[in-house]
């Protein structure tokens, strides 16, 4: 870490709380399996996989393959930017640190309500899954029931997450374990079907061609990228906790990006077996049904055993209900440190050595936000799900925008650096860019949302985002009216000793 960074980090951890972050609380695998279950893998593939294959058909996988390419280039902008700033805040850090504090803000403000968005619904799908599982289809039908249920699951894994990091990494690599066990039977079933011919619908056998996201044509392609990019969101969960985790300037780093490549491997092979068993009529015909689609082809896959997919969907949502409060806690634990937001937030739990304060305001938030959501109406959350689209392609543009304004005295050092620090993070920053245009100007016809109603002309994911983004600004502005020291810092560039001594070859090092 740079001497500033660790000035800063000592700064606001004295300002807000007597102790820091547990130091080497986790190791690599533990953060590879954190950022996975972040991800949400079985809940977020049968959230998109009716939709995709409505719009390209046979080339849904295609689509999840060209879906992963900005992902990586952001993940390898988390890679570099981690090696010489390991603060936990990680695009609130490394956007202030590049281009200023209010651009820093926006990025962190983003990340936090990115969570409160989405744990509730997170949490529900663990809960319905959970009791479709064990028989109990009638309490999914009851709100009451499966809203309190909903409630206490996100009391519990807040829980989990404030005990401490140890006890968290222990229960996401059980779930994570859990989760593709139940996959991989699945997968292997259903193309044991396909083959053996005896699936019951209208199945495929699987092709090479069905990898080309071209197949279906450029329009095709664009609207199956707007669902498919965002199932891989979630994996910088490991890179928030790189002030947690052993060898901090690499391994969080490392994990982000393999979590990346084992998404796609995962997104692949279920997104082939689901198309090649249901063929795309039926995956077509109920693309509304989203992630129910899994619970309708678990008892044609796996008769009796269709709990185990059930089950997998299950585990994957409770697991990313756990993941996805570290981003926005650790994020916000971050902001206070530097006195972007109140030092409160700051407070460490000095037994447990976790950021208790902010952890639970976000699940605070999360809840007040799921069950007012849900008394407007039966589609408000899915519609504020979707606004979610549009903050997280802001701060990972942001993100990749940041990496090379921040290494751009070192960019012309080596082609390595151009290509892996500044031009794939840039050209990643730009795909996110203009997936954000597109979504908005999706999302400002009421036609495209899930209740189909208008909100001052708009759709209401967008008015959603909208009002967000205003309370964001408002918010920052109240704050740099308040306490103007965060306001006090500047852009700068990363420290070169760190940059060289990060991006040399390993013979270079050794020669140092």
């Amino acid at each position: 870490m740079s001497h500033d960074a660790v000035q800063d980090g000592e700064g606001g951890r004295q300002g807000g709380s007597a102790v820091g972050l547990k130091p080497n609380a986790i190791g690599f695998v533990d953060a590879l399996v954190i950022g996975l279950n972040a991800t949400s893998p079985a809940y977020s593939l049968a959230a998109v996989i009716g939709p995709i294959v409505a719009l390209v058909g046979i080339y849904a996988p295609g689509v999840m393959f060209a879906s992963f390419v900005p992902m990586l280039l952001i993940a390898s902008a988390f890679y570099y930017l981690n090696k010489v700033d390991q603060d936990c805040g990680t695009t609130f850090s490394w956007v202030t640190r590049a281009m200023g504090p209010w651009a820093g803000w926006l990025g962190g403000w983003a990340i936090t309500m990115t969570g409160v968005l989405v744990v509730g619904s997170l949490a529900d799908v663990a809960v319905s899954f959970t009791l479709l599982a064990v028989g109990l289809d009638s309490w999914v039908a009851n709100d009451f029931v499966r809203q309190l249920l909903t409630v206490l699951l996100i009391i519990v894994m807040t829980g989990l997450c404030v005990i401490g990091t140890e006890l968290s990494a222990r229960v996401q690599n059980a779930l994570i374990l859990a989760q593709v066990a139940f996959l991989l039977v699945f997968v292997v079933v259903a193309l044991y079907r396909v083959y053996a011919g005896t699936t019951g619908f209208d199945s495929i056998e699987p092709s090479l061609s069905w990898l080309d996201p071209f197949g279906a044509g450029g329009a095709a392609l664009t609207g199956g990228l707007l669902l498919g990019v965002f199932i891989y969101w979630g994996w910088e969960s490991a890179v928030n906790l790189t002030e947690e985790t052993e060898n901090s300037a690499s391994a969080p780093g490392k994990a982000g990006l393999w979590s990346t490549v084992v998404l796609l491997v995962t997104y692949l092979s279920v997104a082939v077996a689901v198309v090649a068993f249901a063929g795309t009529a039926f995956l077509a015909e109920n693309a509304e049904e989203e992630e129910f689609i899994f619970a309708q082809l678990a008892g044609d896959v796996l008769g009796g055993w269709d709990w185990i997919l059930l089950l997998a969907v299950a585990t994957s949502a409770i697991a990313s209900t756990q993941t996805t409060i570290i981003p926005a806690s650790r994020t916000a634990l971050s902001m206070a440190r530097r006195q972007a937001l109140p030092q409160h937030f700051g407070h460490i739990s000095p037994r447990f050595r976790t950021p208790d304060v902010s952890t639970w305001w976000v699940a605070a938030i999360a809840i007040v936000w799921y069950l007012v959501v849900n008394q407007i109406s039966t589609t408000a959350l899915f519609d504020s799900l979707t606004a979610l689209s549009l903050l997280i392609a802001f701060y990972y543009a942001l993100t990749g925008v940041a990496c090379a304004v921040y290494y751009r005295r070192h960019l012309t050092e080596s082609v390595r650096n151009f290509v892996l620090i500044g031009l794939g993070p840039v050209v990643g920053a730009g795909l996110l860019a203009w997936l954000l245009v597109r979504s908005v100007m999706d999302m400002s016809d009421p036609a495209n949302s899930y209740s189909g109603t208008s909100w001052f002309g708009l759709g209401p994911p967008l008015v959603i985002g909208i009002v967000i983004s205003l309370v964001g600004v408002i918010l920052m502005v109240v704050w740099r009216l308040r306490d103007a020291v965060f306001w006090q810092e500047r852009p700068g560039v990363a420290d070169p000793e760190l940059v060289h001594a990060t991006t040399a070859k390993p013979a270079d090092r050794k020669e140092r």
